[in-house]
Protein backbone atom coordinates (compact mmCIF):
# COMPACT_ATOMS: atom_id res chain seq x y z
CA UNK A 1 0.00 0.00 0.00
CA UNK A 2 1.33 3.42 -0.88
CA UNK A 3 1.75 6.04 1.84
CA UNK A 4 -1.48 7.89 0.91
CA UNK A 5 -4.44 6.01 -0.50
CA UNK A 6 -8.22 6.09 -0.89
CA UNK A 7 -10.16 2.85 -0.43
CA UNK A 8 -13.89 2.01 -0.35
CA UNK A 9 -15.19 1.20 3.12
CA UNK A 10 -18.00 -0.98 4.45
CA UNK A 11 -19.26 -0.86 8.04
CA UNK A 12 -19.21 -4.30 9.67
CA UNK A 13 -19.68 -4.38 13.44
CA UNK A 14 -19.51 -7.81 15.06
CA UNK A 15 -22.63 -9.26 16.69
CA UNK A 16 -20.80 -10.01 19.93
CA UNK A 17 -19.89 -6.34 20.35
CA UNK A 18 -23.47 -5.16 19.73
CA UNK A 19 -24.84 -7.82 22.09
CA UNK A 20 -22.45 -6.69 24.83
CA UNK A 21 -23.55 -3.06 24.48
CA UNK A 22 -27.23 -4.00 24.58
CA UNK A 23 -26.75 -6.30 27.56
CA UNK A 24 -25.16 -3.45 29.54
CA UNK A 25 -28.04 -1.19 28.57
CA UNK A 26 -30.60 -3.74 29.73
CA UNK A 27 -28.87 -4.45 33.04
CA UNK A 28 -28.22 -0.83 34.05
CA UNK A 29 -29.36 -0.44 37.66
CA UNK A 30 -32.00 2.29 37.71
CA UNK A 31 -33.23 1.26 41.16
CA UNK A 32 -30.61 3.23 43.08
CA UNK A 33 -30.37 6.06 40.57
CA UNK A 34 -31.50 9.40 42.09
CA UNK A 35 -34.83 10.23 40.47
CA UNK A 36 -34.31 13.98 40.45
CA UNK A 37 -36.35 15.36 37.57
CA UNK A 38 -35.42 18.29 35.39
CA UNK A 39 -32.20 19.42 33.74
CA UNK A 40 -30.92 21.79 36.39
CA UNK A 41 -28.13 19.47 37.59
CA UNK A 42 -27.36 17.70 34.33
CA UNK A 43 -29.16 15.37 31.97
CA UNK A 44 -32.89 15.01 32.67
CA UNK A 45 -33.77 11.67 34.26
CA UNK A 46 -37.07 11.27 32.41
CA UNK A 47 -35.56 12.07 29.02
CA UNK A 48 -32.64 9.70 29.55
CA UNK A 49 -35.00 6.93 30.65
CA UNK A 50 -37.18 7.50 27.58
CA UNK A 51 -34.13 7.17 25.34
CA UNK A 52 -32.87 4.02 27.08
CA UNK A 53 -36.30 2.35 26.95
CA UNK A 54 -36.41 2.97 23.21
CA UNK A 55 -32.89 1.56 22.97
CA UNK A 56 -33.91 -1.67 24.72
CA UNK A 57 -37.24 -2.19 22.95
CA UNK A 58 -37.08 -0.66 19.48
CA UNK A 59 -33.58 0.20 18.29
CA UNK A 60 -31.96 -2.13 15.75
CA UNK A 61 -28.32 -1.33 14.96
CA UNK A 62 -28.17 -3.69 11.98
CA UNK A 63 -30.97 -1.88 10.14
CA UNK A 64 -29.10 1.36 10.73
CA UNK A 65 -25.85 -0.21 9.58
CA UNK A 66 -27.48 -1.31 6.32
CA UNK A 67 -28.65 2.27 5.70
CA UNK A 68 -25.23 3.71 6.52
CA UNK A 69 -23.61 1.30 4.06
CA UNK A 70 -25.75 2.75 1.27
CA UNK A 71 -23.81 5.99 1.67
CA UNK A 72 -20.58 6.56 -0.34
CA UNK A 73 -18.14 5.48 2.39
CA UNK A 74 -14.38 5.64 1.93
CA UNK A 75 -11.21 5.67 3.98
CA UNK A 76 -8.15 7.82 3.45
CA UNK A 77 -4.90 6.26 4.65
CA UNK A 78 -2.16 8.79 5.37
CA UNK A 79 0.84 7.40 7.18
CA UNK A 80 -0.41 6.13 10.55
CA UNK A 81 -3.75 7.90 10.26
CA UNK A 82 -7.01 6.49 8.91
CA UNK A 83 -9.76 8.97 8.01
CA UNK A 84 -13.29 7.79 7.21
CA UNK A 85 -15.29 10.04 4.88
CA UNK A 86 -18.30 10.24 2.62
CA UNK A 87 -17.73 11.38 -0.95
CA UNK A 88 -20.71 12.51 -2.97
CA UNK A 89 -19.15 12.66 -6.43
CA UNK A 90 -19.98 15.04 -9.23
CA UNK A 91 -18.58 16.18 -12.58
CA UNK A 92 -15.94 18.50 -11.16
CA UNK A 93 -17.39 21.67 -12.71
CA UNK A 94 -18.06 23.25 -9.31
CA UNK A 95 -15.76 23.67 -6.32
CA UNK A 96 -15.56 20.77 -3.87
CA UNK A 97 -17.03 21.34 -0.40
CA UNK A 98 -15.61 19.91 2.82
CA UNK A 99 -18.16 19.62 5.68
CA UNK A 100 -16.69 19.29 9.19
CA UNK A 101 -18.59 18.20 12.31
CA UNK A 102 -17.80 18.62 15.99
CA UNK A 103 -18.22 16.86 19.34
CA UNK A 104 -20.47 15.16 20.40
CA UNK A 105 -21.77 14.98 16.85
CA UNK A 106 -20.76 12.93 13.84
CA UNK A 107 -20.60 12.96 10.07
CA UNK A 108 -24.35 12.25 10.09
CA UNK A 109 -25.04 15.81 11.25
CA UNK A 110 -25.02 16.75 7.56
CA UNK A 111 -27.42 14.06 6.32
CA UNK A 112 -30.14 16.61 5.42
CA UNK A 113 -27.68 19.04 3.82
CA UNK A 114 -25.19 17.03 1.83
CA UNK A 115 -27.43 15.80 -0.98
CA UNK A 116 -28.70 19.33 -1.70
CA UNK A 117 -25.15 20.56 -2.14
CA UNK A 118 -24.36 17.58 -4.34
CA UNK A 119 -27.44 18.25 -6.48
CA UNK A 120 -26.10 21.78 -6.97
CA UNK A 121 -23.10 20.22 -8.70
CA UNK A 122 -20.47 20.10 -5.95
CA UNK A 123 -18.35 17.17 -4.91
CA UNK A 124 -19.10 16.97 -1.19
CA UNK A 125 -16.69 15.44 1.33
CA UNK A 126 -17.86 14.64 4.87
CA UNK A 127 -15.13 13.12 7.06
CA UNK A 128 -15.25 11.72 10.55
CA UNK A 129 -12.73 13.62 12.67
CA UNK A 130 -9.65 11.63 13.71
CA UNK A 131 -10.59 9.40 16.62
CA UNK A 132 -14.31 9.68 15.84
CA UNK A 133 -16.60 6.96 14.45
CA UNK A 134 -14.84 5.04 11.68
CA UNK A 135 -11.71 7.24 11.68
CA UNK A 136 -10.36 4.79 14.22
CA UNK A 137 -8.35 3.31 15.78
CA UNK A 138 -6.41 6.35 16.94
CA UNK A 139 -3.41 5.77 19.19
CA UNK A 140 -2.04 9.30 19.47
CA UNK A 141 -3.47 12.56 20.77
CA UNK A 142 -4.04 15.02 17.95
CA UNK A 143 -5.34 18.61 17.95
CA UNK A 144 -7.19 20.77 15.41
CA UNK A 145 -4.03 22.37 14.03
CA UNK A 146 -2.51 19.03 13.05
CA UNK A 147 -5.86 17.73 11.86
CA UNK A 148 -6.01 20.67 9.43
CA UNK A 149 -2.99 19.22 7.64
CA UNK A 150 -4.58 15.79 7.40
CA UNK A 151 -7.76 17.19 5.87
CA UNK A 152 -5.90 19.38 3.41
CA UNK A 153 -3.97 16.25 2.43
CA UNK A 154 -7.26 14.43 1.87
CA UNK A 155 -8.58 17.20 -0.36
CA UNK A 156 -5.31 17.31 -2.29
CA UNK A 157 -5.41 13.54 -2.77
CA UNK A 158 -8.96 13.78 -4.14
CA UNK A 159 -8.83 17.00 -6.16
CA UNK A 160 -5.20 17.96 -6.73
CA UNK A 161 -4.69 21.71 -6.95
CA UNK A 162 -8.41 22.51 -7.20
CA UNK A 163 -9.44 25.05 -4.57
CA UNK A 164 -12.19 24.01 -2.19
CA UNK A 165 -14.74 25.43 0.26
CA UNK A 166 -15.08 24.44 3.93
CA UNK A 167 -18.12 24.57 6.20
CA UNK A 168 -17.91 23.82 9.90
CA UNK A 169 -19.24 24.34 13.40
CA UNK A 170 -17.82 23.43 16.81
CA UNK A 171 -14.51 21.56 16.17
CA UNK A 172 -15.25 21.84 12.47
CA UNK A 173 -14.99 25.62 12.72
CA UNK A 174 -11.73 25.37 14.68
CA UNK A 175 -10.22 23.11 12.02
CA UNK A 176 -11.56 25.26 9.17
CA UNK A 177 -9.97 28.36 10.73
CA UNK A 178 -6.59 26.66 11.00
CA UNK A 179 -6.84 25.33 7.46
CA UNK A 180 -7.59 28.82 6.15
CA UNK A 181 -4.69 30.25 8.14
CA UNK A 182 -2.14 27.58 7.19
CA UNK A 183 -3.23 26.77 3.61
CA UNK A 184 -4.85 29.97 2.27
CA UNK A 185 -3.86 29.32 -1.36
CA UNK A 186 -5.72 26.00 -1.32
CA UNK A 187 -9.03 27.30 -0.01
CA UNK A 188 -11.65 29.32 -1.85
CA UNK A 189 -13.70 30.24 1.22
CA UNK A 190 -14.79 29.11 4.69
CA UNK A 191 -18.32 29.20 6.06
CA UNK A 192 -18.63 28.96 9.85
CA UNK A 193 -21.56 28.64 12.21
CA UNK A 194 -19.27 29.17 15.19
CA UNK A 195 -16.19 31.39 15.51
CA UNK A 196 -14.00 30.61 18.50
CA UNK A 197 -10.42 30.76 17.21
CA UNK A 198 -9.16 34.33 17.56
CA UNK A 199 -5.70 35.84 17.87
CA UNK A 200 -4.03 36.31 21.24
CA UNK A 201 -4.32 40.09 21.01
CA UNK A 202 -7.98 40.21 19.93
CA UNK A 203 -10.01 42.16 22.49
CA UNK A 204 -13.55 43.61 22.41
CA UNK A 205 -13.61 46.79 20.34
CA UNK A 206 -16.30 48.66 22.30
CA UNK A 207 -18.06 48.60 25.67
CA UNK A 208 -21.11 46.76 24.31
CA UNK A 209 -19.02 43.87 23.01
CA UNK A 210 -16.93 43.85 26.20
CA UNK A 211 -20.03 43.42 28.34
CA UNK A 212 -21.36 40.74 26.00
CA UNK A 213 -18.13 38.72 26.20
CA UNK A 214 -18.03 39.03 29.99
CA UNK A 215 -21.61 37.76 30.28
CA UNK A 216 -20.93 34.92 27.84
CA UNK A 217 -17.81 33.85 29.72
CA UNK A 218 -19.73 33.83 33.01
CA UNK A 219 -22.52 31.71 31.54
CA UNK A 220 -20.01 29.28 30.03
CA UNK A 221 -18.75 28.48 33.53
CA UNK A 222 -21.87 26.39 34.11
CA UNK A 223 -21.49 24.50 30.85
CA UNK A 224 -17.80 23.80 30.38
CA UNK A 225 -16.97 21.29 33.07
CA UNK A 226 -16.92 18.65 30.32
CA UNK A 227 -14.37 20.75 28.39
CA UNK A 228 -11.93 20.99 31.30
CA UNK A 229 -12.22 17.27 31.99
CA UNK A 230 -11.66 16.27 28.36
CA UNK A 231 -8.86 18.80 27.97
CA UNK A 232 -6.91 17.64 31.00
CA UNK A 233 -7.94 14.05 31.90
CA UNK A 234 -9.66 12.48 28.88
CA UNK A 235 -8.25 9.02 29.51
CA UNK A 236 -9.88 8.67 32.93
CA UNK A 237 -13.25 9.89 31.74
CA UNK A 238 -13.01 7.74 28.63
CA UNK A 239 -12.58 4.53 30.63
CA UNK A 240 -15.76 5.25 32.62
CA UNK A 241 -17.78 6.04 29.50
CA UNK A 242 -16.34 3.08 27.60
CA UNK A 243 -17.62 0.72 30.28
CA UNK A 244 -21.13 2.21 30.46
CA UNK A 245 -23.28 2.68 27.33
CA UNK A 246 -25.94 4.40 29.46
CA UNK A 247 -23.27 6.68 30.89
CA UNK A 248 -22.15 7.55 27.37
CA UNK A 249 -25.77 8.23 26.41
CA UNK A 250 -26.21 10.55 29.40
CA UNK A 251 -22.96 12.40 28.64
CA UNK A 252 -23.98 13.03 25.02
CA UNK A 253 -27.73 13.55 25.50
CA UNK A 254 -27.01 16.34 27.99
CA UNK A 255 -25.11 18.28 25.31
CA UNK A 256 -27.95 17.94 22.79
CA UNK A 257 -30.46 18.98 25.43
CA UNK A 258 -28.53 22.06 26.57
CA UNK A 259 -26.90 23.26 23.34
CA UNK A 260 -29.70 22.99 20.77
CA UNK A 261 -32.27 25.75 20.29
CA UNK A 262 -35.42 24.30 21.85
CA UNK A 263 -38.67 25.53 23.21
CA UNK A 264 -39.15 24.49 26.84
CA UNK A 265 -41.75 22.33 28.51
CA UNK A 266 -44.12 23.73 31.16
CA UNK A 267 -41.62 22.49 33.77
CA UNK A 268 -38.88 24.59 32.15
CA UNK A 269 -36.95 21.66 30.64
CA UNK A 270 -35.69 21.49 27.05
CA UNK A 271 -38.34 19.96 24.81
CA UNK A 272 -35.74 17.74 23.20
CA UNK A 273 -38.15 15.39 21.43
CA UNK A 274 -39.80 18.25 19.58
CA UNK A 275 -36.73 18.47 17.34
CA UNK A 276 -34.94 15.13 17.59
CA UNK A 277 -36.20 11.56 17.67
CA UNK A 278 -34.80 8.68 19.69
CA UNK A 279 -33.34 6.81 16.72
CA UNK A 280 -31.49 9.90 15.51
CA UNK A 281 -29.89 10.55 18.90
CA UNK A 282 -29.13 6.87 19.51
CA UNK A 283 -27.40 6.41 16.16
CA UNK A 284 -25.14 9.33 16.97
CA UNK A 285 -24.40 7.75 20.38
CA UNK A 286 -23.85 4.31 18.87
CA UNK A 287 -21.20 5.68 16.52
CA UNK A 288 -19.15 6.36 19.64
CA UNK A 289 -19.88 2.94 21.15
CA UNK A 290 -19.65 0.49 18.25
CA UNK A 291 -16.27 1.92 17.24
CA UNK A 292 -14.98 2.26 20.82
CA UNK A 293 -14.23 5.89 19.97
CA UNK A 294 -15.81 7.44 23.07
CA UNK A 295 -12.25 7.49 24.48
CA UNK A 296 -10.30 8.79 21.48
CA UNK A 297 -12.95 11.33 20.41
CA UNK A 298 -12.18 13.37 23.53
CA UNK A 299 -8.47 13.51 22.72
CA UNK A 300 -8.98 16.48 20.39
CA UNK A 301 -9.58 18.59 23.52
CA UNK A 302 -6.29 17.41 24.99
CA UNK A 303 -4.66 17.87 21.60
CA UNK A 304 -5.68 21.52 21.41
CA UNK A 305 -4.39 22.05 24.95
CA UNK A 306 -1.01 20.46 24.15
CA UNK A 307 -0.46 22.16 20.78
CA UNK A 308 -1.81 25.47 22.15
CA UNK A 309 -4.06 25.89 19.12
CA UNK A 310 -6.95 27.61 20.92
CA UNK A 311 -5.56 30.96 19.70
CA UNK A 312 -4.18 32.27 16.43
CA UNK A 313 -0.81 34.05 16.62
CA UNK A 314 -0.59 37.76 17.47
CA UNK A 315 -2.20 39.99 14.83
CA UNK A 316 -3.04 36.97 12.66
CA UNK A 317 -5.40 37.69 9.79
CA UNK A 318 -7.16 35.09 7.64
CA UNK A 319 -7.46 36.51 4.15
CA UNK A 320 -9.59 33.63 2.90
CA UNK A 321 -13.16 34.93 2.33
CA UNK A 322 -15.28 34.01 5.33
CA UNK A 323 -19.01 33.66 5.82
CA UNK A 324 -20.54 33.51 9.29
CA UNK A 325 -23.99 32.13 10.09
CA UNK A 326 -24.63 33.44 13.61
CA UNK A 327 -27.22 31.05 15.03
CA UNK A 328 -28.71 31.87 18.45
CA UNK A 329 -26.73 29.12 20.20
CA UNK A 330 -28.11 29.05 23.78
CA UNK A 331 -24.69 28.29 25.29
CA UNK A 332 -21.96 29.35 22.85
CA UNK A 333 -23.51 32.66 21.84
CA UNK A 334 -22.07 34.06 18.59
CA UNK A 335 -18.87 36.09 18.90
CA UNK A 336 -19.62 39.74 17.94
CA UNK A 337 -18.91 40.70 14.35
CA UNK A 338 -16.44 43.46 15.26
CA UNK A 339 -14.28 40.93 17.11
CA UNK A 340 -14.45 38.35 14.32
CA UNK A 341 -13.52 40.92 11.65
CA UNK A 342 -10.24 41.62 13.42
CA UNK A 343 -8.99 38.16 12.38
CA UNK A 344 -11.19 37.15 9.45
CA UNK A 345 -12.00 38.51 6.00
CA UNK A 346 -15.76 38.46 6.59
CA UNK A 347 -17.66 38.91 3.31
CA UNK A 348 -20.99 37.63 4.64
CA UNK A 349 -22.55 37.84 8.10
CA UNK A 350 -25.99 36.33 8.65
CA UNK A 351 -27.87 36.70 11.92
CA UNK A 352 -30.05 33.60 12.02
CA UNK A 353 -33.47 33.71 13.69
CA UNK A 354 -33.43 30.14 15.02
CA UNK A 355 -31.12 27.17 15.42
CA UNK A 356 -28.52 26.28 17.99
CA UNK A 357 -25.16 24.57 18.26
CA UNK A 358 -26.04 21.67 15.94
CA UNK A 359 -27.10 23.91 13.07
CA UNK A 360 -26.83 21.30 10.29
CA UNK A 361 -29.12 18.95 12.24
CA UNK A 362 -31.50 21.55 13.65
CA UNK A 363 -31.98 23.87 10.69
CA UNK A 364 -30.49 22.23 7.56
CA UNK A 365 -32.57 24.33 5.15
CA UNK A 366 -31.53 27.64 6.73
CA UNK A 367 -27.90 26.55 6.75
CA UNK A 368 -28.07 25.33 3.15
CA UNK A 369 -29.50 28.63 1.94
CA UNK A 370 -26.81 30.58 3.77
CA UNK A 371 -24.04 28.40 2.37
CA UNK A 372 -25.30 28.79 -1.20
CA UNK A 373 -25.62 32.54 -0.71
CA UNK A 374 -21.99 32.58 0.46
CA UNK A 375 -20.79 30.43 -2.44
CA UNK A 376 -22.43 32.79 -4.93
CA UNK A 377 -20.39 35.66 -3.47
CA UNK A 378 -17.14 33.81 -4.13
CA UNK A 379 -17.55 33.93 -7.91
Amino acid sequence: MKNNSIIPFKIEIGKEHIDTILQKVKTFNWQDFPKRNGWEDGVGYDDLLKLVNYWKDNYNWYKIQDKLNLLPNYRYISGSHTIHFLHYKNNGLKSPILLLHGWPGSYLEFENLVEKLALDGHDVIVPSLPGFAFSTPLNVIIGPKKISGLFDGLMNELFGDTKYIIQGGDWGSHIASWMAYLYPKRILGIHLNMVAILSEDNEPKNSKDRLFMERRNRSLYDEQGYNHQQETRPQTLGIALYDSPVGTAAWILEKFGKWADFSTTKEGNPDIWSKFDEAQILTNIMLYLVTNSIVSSSWIYRGMYLEKSNKLPLKAYINVPTGVAAFPDPVFAPTPKSIVEYNYNVIQWSTMEKGGHFAALEEPELLYLDITKFINKLF
